[in-house]
């Protein structure tokens, strides 16, 4: 342990330091999960620029050479495991076991190195604007600008990428993970989380985006070649016949009406680990609704019974997933003075028992409240499948 950190004082004493890393974290529910560090130059002073990186946001702070050493001495081994260390003339790596047994490991370079001293003052984003496929899209300018009337966009694509990215880390996946996106229109959203998480995890992506419009998926899968991304194609199909061979990610937003509800069946049959759906309008219950004409001191009102047809809506839908042996949970997805469009409705997969009796005389129940026949995902539900 001390020879490292000679080696690190060293490097520090001698300006040799090219950049150093902070991994493999003691304890599992740390939200740290690194700590890059580089060399900088802030107002003629040399500095070590460390940027924390936590499952759903950056940190920076910047320290002198003494502060920097206090650092990792405060970090190693209590809270890293693991630290690699490259210098001008050396790559030094550090690991320590489980039970505290430090290992040393030591290489000399051949290679031309140079310490890069810039300070990127620029604020960081989950997403490179600077990428090609964003100017084809027609998000930014040749040279990778956003354009003024896509900020707001872009900012929301950000957004996007932060909640399913904090959704699918709580997720156990394979060394592949199959991403569908329903109804992908556009692109940027299926963009925006292929480029993320081809960008931040040790996985094989396979991106799937499906929309019905003809021109959309020419275009789309134009962009894809140009840009030879791989594992990555959009499919011209509707949710309803979309017939996938794998799929581990579904993810479905703002698909009208029923269209949210294929799309939930379409992950259920297919036993995705992870459905993600932001619902849109919410047609289907409002009619059975009004067609019962049962009404309450609520729903009498218009403005009323169009909320409570949206919530009674995703309400079911999220016991529906219960019952199909999901744990369900309902969450803001975009500020709601930007769009009313804003719930997010996760299922993850669970191993856990069902009570599909109790489920099922929730569900009835609730839309016998109202007066409502039928709920278009309860009912197809059975449709063809005996599994439940």
């Amino acid at each position: 342990m001390e020879n490292f950190f000679e080696k690190l004082d060293s490097a520090l004493k001698n300006n040799s330091i090219v950049k150093m890393t902070l991994s493999k974290s003691v304890s599992k529910n740390n939200e740290l999960r690194n700590i890059y560090v580089k060399p900088i130059l802030l107002k003629d002073n040399k500095m070590y620029q460390f940027t924390y990186r936590y499952d759903r946001r950056d940190e920076t702070k910047n320290f002198d050479a003494r502060q920097m050493m206090e650092q990792v001495r405060s970090m190693v081994p209590a809270t890293f495991q693991n630290v690699s260390l490259f210098t001008l003339t050396e790559d030094v790596t550090l690991l320590v076991s489980k039970k505290g047994k430090p290992t040393l490991m030591c290489k000399k370079i051949n290679e031309n190195r140079e310490v890069d001293m810039n300070h990127d003052h620029e604020k960081q984003r989950l997403i490179d604007p600077s990428n090609p496929w964003w100017h084809l899209l027609g998000l930014t300018s040749r040279d990778g600008k956003v354009i003024a009337d896509m900020q707001h966009k872009f900012k929301q694509i950000c957004k996007y990428v932060e909640i399913v990215d904090g959704v699918m880390r709580q997720t156990k996946f394979d060394d592949e993970i199959h991403i569908a996106d329903m109804g992908a229109g556009k692109g940027y959203l299926t963009f925006a989380l292929y480029e993320y998480l081809t960008t931040h995890y040790d996985k094989k992506i396979v991106m799937e985006g499906v929309e019905i419009r003809k021109d959309l998926v020419l275009k789309i899968n134009d962009i894809i070649e140009k840009c030879k991304l791989q594992n990555f194609k959009f499919i011209e199909n509707s949710i309803e016949n979309y017939k996938p061979s794998n799929i581990d990610v579904l993810i479905a937003l703002h698909a009208c009406d029923t269209a949210t509800d294929d799309a939930i069946l379409k992950g259920i049959r297919n036993n995705a680990k992870l459905i993600i759906c932001a619902p849109c309008c919410h047609k289907q219950i409002r009619r059975e609704m009004e067609k019962s004409g049962k009404t309450d001191a609520i729903t009498k009102y218009g403005i009323f019974l169009e909320r409570q047809a949206v919530m009674i809506t995703d309400a079911v839908r999220a016991l529906v997933l219960e019952y199909c042996g999901y744990k369900t949970q309902v969450m803001e997805f975009i500020e709601i003075d930007n769009t009313p469009k804003n719930v997010l409705l996760v299922g993850r997969k669970s191993d856990k028992p069902v009570d599909k009796e109790a489920l099922a005389k929730q569900i009835k129940e609730l839309l016998g409240q109202y007066g409502i026949e039928e709920h278009y995902l309860w009912k197809n539900l059975w449709k063809n499948c005996r599994a439940y």
